[in-house]
């Protein structure tokens, strides 16, 4: 599907017959699959309100008709002036600020705070007992939350479990998985993995007593582009397949912002034989998974971006039920005996199946009561509908941005802004990553000295993440007007500095 060109200048392609009918964002019908993009529904939208796509009065309008908006209440969003790169000489300090960075690490849900004070006052008032009684028993507490967690990967409720961190259960799951034999010994992944994954891989690889040049397959993307053709994907594994024992990608990639099409890459793979796993931690919360009618193999995510549970939050797991009976845990702790005779600690191992039996310890209970307090949050709407959301509200920032910051080769001084984040609606998440003509590190630091809070990842991309649970439209226009002041500021900088070295 290719993408609409944006114009500089805003022309109206619609007639008036529609112009007095108020639209709510549920009418908008955005999903992956609607031929009707982004742009048409702001141009249209714009045109009923009487005004331009860039005027400030439609983010008003589509915060108004936002039936999401109350979602922005369950989190705590910092102030300007609590932000410690910010310059008050600069800006209001008493607004909220621009939070772009939920990629990163998600918002705190004002509901963590009671959570942890319920249970810090249990631990407090009867001691051990809190293993077993309340609301939330410390021993059981992880599978209290344990099918709100399963609705949002688009799993059963027994093939999730949560525990551990994201590499740790990685590193367990790929035990398991990655049996090398002298015909199927590689290990397939994108070449800019996320560190931790590229790590984890080299390791197995090494455990095995093999060569990590000849068994680490990395996807590059074709010369001068940025992200990976689905087609380039597929050819791999139909040329490679066979030597293939495991296939690993990100569900979106961190850098970049691709969505990968999941369903696509695993049906591919096991047609070949392999396994097929995937890191979630930029997927999960933040587009529609369908892990167990996907047929994926295996997958594991962190809970502290999309998920917001904090830093370092409990991690999720998921291994598809056909598995139960043939992919066991090399690794076993206490907790993946089967619960029924679990405390009767005879030390003789009754093995939960499938992903229960790789669990190890008993659950951490704070961190327990940090996610839950964000998977009550999801479960007030339901990932559809945030979907339909961010498709909107990350497609607004991405018209203003190529409306303002389009590169104009007629005036090379004009600084410009390229989206290397596919435009294809169903090839991305809600992030955007942006690379610029400008020097990067100024343009984040001028950013960040005027309330807004996103991430910058070497070597020169910006991300920013409008996430549809607590951003809004306004938010979106609000950075579009900063980063106008960032980029004067940054220009200005970069000009003094060789004005000062020519001297």
């Amino acid at each position: 599907m290719q993408r609409r060109v944006f114009a500089q200048e805003f022309h109206h392609p619609f007639s008036g017959t529609t112009a007095n009918r108020r639209v709510k964002l549920n009418d908008l019908k955005m999903d992956p699959s609607s031929p009707v993009l982004p742009a048409t529904i702001l141009e249209q939208t714009a045109l009923r309100l009487g005004c331009s796509p860039t005027d400030k009065k439609l983010a008003f309008h589509l915060d108004e008709e936002d039936e999401l908006k109350h979602l922005r209440e369950c989190f705590c969003i910092p102030k300007v002036k609590d932000l410690p790169p910010t310059d008050l000489s600069l800006v209001n300090g008493e607004e909220s600020c621009v939070y772009f960075a939920g990629n990163s690490l998600g918002l705190q849900p004002r509901k963590v705070k009671t959570y942890l004070d319920e249970e810090l006052d249990k631990w407090a008032r009867t001691g051990v007992h809190g293993h077993f009684n309340g609301q939330r028993p410390w021993a059981l507490a992880d599978e209290c939350i344990l099918d709100l967690m399963a609705e949002l990967v688009g799993a059963r409720r027994h093939e999730v479990a949560l525990m551990n961190g994201l590499t740790v259960n990685l590193h367990l799951q790929m035990l398991s998985f990655f049996k090398p034999t002298p015909r199927r010994y590689k290990i397939l992944l994108e070449a800019r993995a996320f560190p931790s994954d590229h790590y984890a891989v080299e390791s197995q690889i090494r455990l095995h007593g093999l060569d990590v040049e000849k068994c680490m397959l990395m996807m590059q993307p074709r010369e001068g582009e940025e992200t990976l053709r689905m087609e380039d994907i597929l050819a791999v594994i139909e040329k490679e397949g066979d030597s293939i024992a495991v296939i690993l990608f990100s569900g979106v990639q961190y850098y970049t912002g691709q969505l990968f099409d999941i369903p696509r890459i695993t049906k591919a793979g096991q047609e070949k034989g392999c396994f097929v796993g995937f890191d979630l931690a930029h997927t999960v919360g933040n587009v529609e998974l369908h892990l167990h009618d996907w047929g994926v193999d295996f997958a594991c995510w962190c809970s502290y971006k999309y998920l917001n549970s904090g830093a370092g939050g409990l991690a999720g797991a998921y291994i598809h039920e056909k598995h139960s009976q043939s992919i066991k845990p090399a690794l076993i702790g206490w907790w993946g005996h089967d619960f029924k005779t679990r405390f009767l600690m005879e030390n003789k191992l009754q093995l939960s199946e499938g992903i229960n039996g790789f669990r190890l310890s008993n659950p951490p209970i704070l961190l327990v009561c940090a996610l839950q307090a964000s998977l009550e949050v999801f479960g007030q709407t339901t990932m559809k509908a945030l979907r339909r959301k961010s498709i909107l509200l990350t497609g607004y920032l991405e018209y203003l941005i190529k409306h303002y910051y389009n590169e104009d080769k007629a005036n090379p001084e004009k600084p410009f802004v390229k989206i290397i984040t596919p435009s294809q609606i169903e090839e991305r998440g809600c992030q955007l990553t942006l690379f610029f003509s400008l020097p990067i590190k100024s343009v984040f630091k001028e950013l960040e000295k005027r309330g807004v809070a996103c991430d910058m990842r070497e070597p020169n991309a910006l991300r920013v993440a409008p996430v549809p649970l607590y951003n809004s439209f306004h938010d979106v226009h609000r950075f579009l007007e900063i980063l106008e002041s960032a980029i004067t500021s940054s220009k200005q900088t970069a000009n003094n500095t060789a004005l000062s070295g020519s001297y």
